[in-house]
């Protein structure tokens, strides 16, 4: 049975290429994960110019990206312990981010509209932040489809913080994606 993330249904690669991320970019995964789906693949991209930070509520999820960073010699990641929830916890400096990513981390909340606040705030004008989480659909797997949030719900809460909405899309049966910008 696929775990509660959903990664064998997602394809890291097919989401970032769509971002556009180049060298040099100020990345975040918000809700990274231990595996580091995106963490490690943007990493490269960036190159020793960039920055990745990978971002968790978990330490031991953190400890899991820091090892498996050291594993693939990748210096450019840095490990952010925060709550997402609060304003101002992520200690990253504002404005700073070209791109944020939050996948799957939603349906696992209630404070949308804090996550997004927060968000907002560490993205750079301009920047974008891709939101992707379960349908609402009942499939055999997954989180409960009742603790699932629909994607219209996450853009009323983005345009209360001022993140405008560029694109919305399906990926594949099970999720929805949204690219907004600050």
């Amino acid at each position: 049975m696929p775990d509660s993330g959903g990664t064998q249904f997602i394809k890291p690669q097919e989401i970032i290429d769509s971002l556009n991320i180049i060298q040099g970019m100020k990345v975040a995964d918000l809700g990274c994960g231990n595996l580091g789906y995106f963490v490690m693949p943007i990493s490269k991209i960036v190159g020793k110019d960039g920055l990745v930070y990978a971002v968790d509520i978990l330490k031991p999820v953190l400890d899991g990206v820091e090892s498996r960073a050291k594993l693939e010699g990748l210096t450019n990641i840095e490990t952010v312990w925060s709550n997402l929830e609060k304003y101002g916890a992520t200690k990253i400096p504002e404005a700073s981010l070209d791109i944020a990513l939050i996948i799957n981390v939603l349906f696992q909340n209630k404070n949308y509209q804090d996550i997004l606040k927060e968000a907002a705030r560490l993205i750079k004008p301009g920047g974008k932040l891709l939101v992707v989480d379960w349908k609402k659909s009942g499939v055999p797997f997954g989180p409960q489809v009742d603790i699932r949030v629909d994607a219209e719900t996450i853009k009323q809460a983005a345009a209360l913080v001022k993140l405008k909405l560029v694109e919305e899309t399906e990926l594949g049966n099970y999720f929805w994606c949204l690219i907004l910008e600050k």
